[in-house]
């Protein structure tokens, strides 16, 4: 073999290794970016699509929104008017995880009349919905470690006020609705300033 024919053999060995080195790389850095994704969907965020319009005005159908799933870590407890993320009580039969607002905190004793909401007896401003409630909901008390929880649109929304069980534990919420993302147009954050 001639000394042109070696070293074009040793061209073509060092391009397939090159191009194997490349591929083993991409690889990697594919698998590296699968592992972060998932850990960030796991741990820290993850989104929904809003299939409903219980949620309307502040959501509507189809948006898209990102859910912090750090957001009730480390001893944090959902405060009232939060927008959550929850999973669906059992009487509804349900896979998919809700989206709601946060009412009534522990120990807090809710009641709707008059087409309005009276959390301990005291009404509550609620600049928000989509219209007033048409029903009542006779007094009750929000239990140790559970949330009450209403749609936006109060007279659309399979919610609380219609659940045979009314309270939603801590255990089943799984974070809080930070913004949505989709459509462009209604980009923004979902929670309120107070």
């Amino acid at each position: 073999m001639s000394k042109k024919e070696l070293s074009s053999d040793k061209k073509k060995t060092k391009r397939k290794q090159g191009f194997g080195a490349a591929v083993k790389e991409m690889l990697i850095i594919i698998a590296m970016a699968v592992a972060i994704a998932a850990v960030i969907k796991l741990f820290l965020f993850d989104t929904r699509i809003i299939p409903t319009t219980s949620m309307t005005p502040t959501i509507s159908v189809n948006d898209r929104i990102v859910m912090s799933r750090l957001s009730y870590a480390f001893g944090s407890v959902p405060e009232r008017g939060d927008i959550v993320v929850f999973t669906a009580p059992e009487e509804l039969s349900m896979k998919d995880d809700l989206v709601k607002r946060v009412i009534g905190l522990p120990g807090d004793t809710i009641e709707i009349k008059d087409g309005l909401v009276y959390i301990n007896g005291e009404p509550y401003a609620e600049d928000y919905l989509l219209e007033p409630p048409y029903y009542y909901m006779e007094p009750l008390t929000v239990p140790e470690g559970c949330y009450f929880m209403l749609g936006d649109n109060r007279n659309g929304s399979n919610d609380g006020h219609l659940w045979s069980e009314k309270f939603v534990p801590l255990d089943d919420i799984k974070g809080k609705a930070l913004f949505c993302y989709w459509p462009l147009s209604r980009f923004g954050s979902l929670q309120s300033e107070e």
